[in-house]
């Protein structure tokens, strides 16, 4: 019998709800563009990522879920290659494309624990999603290092030695998570550190920035995609879990 995914998936379901809101408060949606009736567009991406969110806190409704956040983010992931294409030495195209892509990794990790009943071909699925996500983790750290000097003046004034001091050090952590996840060594431990840095960096800086600029949709959009790639590595550090405790022993 297979065991299910705990509360990464909680997370990701909790982030998918928080777009639904972002979506319908800022009708942000709409920039997908070109339809007639664009308010259409939004009320329907509203309900599904309400309805995958919400039905993927429960484990007898989180195949619906997974199956729902899956169509949806593909189409989000798909609807980001344009740019890429039209300036393919641009980075920053490529670092939204694998941020947005980070929430599918983590909708086909579940799918593949909840949905796929052939154990060799939910493995591959599962393989998959897992090794696209330690793609994932280089471009954060690309993003980062590109970016170095906004990525510091992301980081609160309080916080000791300084912005740029941080700025370098979770770059850094990004890389070496990268390189553990892809390398299989001291992956499981690297997940686990990744989730928890994500972590801080929604408590201390994103939900924060919500609260005392609560009109600046950056903010709020930030945090959802932060909460949603926290809910991606938990998820994944939870297969890793999966794949340690059902290796045969020899």
């Amino acid at each position: 019998m297979r065991s299910h995914l705990r509360l990464g998936r909680h997370i990701l379901g909790l982030a998918a709800m928080s777009y639904g809101v972002i979506d319908l408060v800022w009708h942000q949606v709409t920039s997908l563009g070109g339809i007639s009736h664009p308010n259409i567009l939004v009320y329907i991406m509203v309900m599904l990522e309400f309805i995958g969110g919400l039905t993927l806190q429960f484990r007898r409704t989180s195949k619906i879920g997974a199956v729902v956040l899956c169509v949806v983010f593909l189409v989000f992931s798909l609807y980001l290659l344009p740019p890429i294409l039209q300036t393919p030495l641009v980075f920053a195209p490529w670092g939204n494309f694998f941020e947005e892509f980070s929430i599918l990794v983590g909708g086909f990790l579940v799918l593949a624990s909840t949905v796929l009943s052939d154990r060799k071909i939910a493995a591959k699925v599962e393989q998959v999603a897992y090794i696209s996500f330690g793609i994932c983790v280089v471009t954060y750290a690309l993003y980062q290092l590109l970016y170095l000097t906004y990525t510091a003046s992301l980081v609160p004034k309080w916080i000791p030695p300084g912005q740029m001091f941080w700025a370098i050090a979770t770059t850094i952590a990004f890389a070496l998570a990268a390189i553990a996840v892809l390398s299989n060594h001291s992956a499981l431990l690297a997940s686990w550190l990744l989730t928890a840095m994500l972590t801080l960096f929604g408590l201390l800086i994103w939900v924060p920035a919500c609260i005392i600029h609560p009109h600046t949709l950056d903010n709020w959009t930030e945090n959802a995609q932060n909460l949603s790639i926290a809910g991606t590595a938990w998820i994944a550090a939870e297969y890793l879990s999966k794949r340690k405790s059902t290796k045969p022993v020899l």
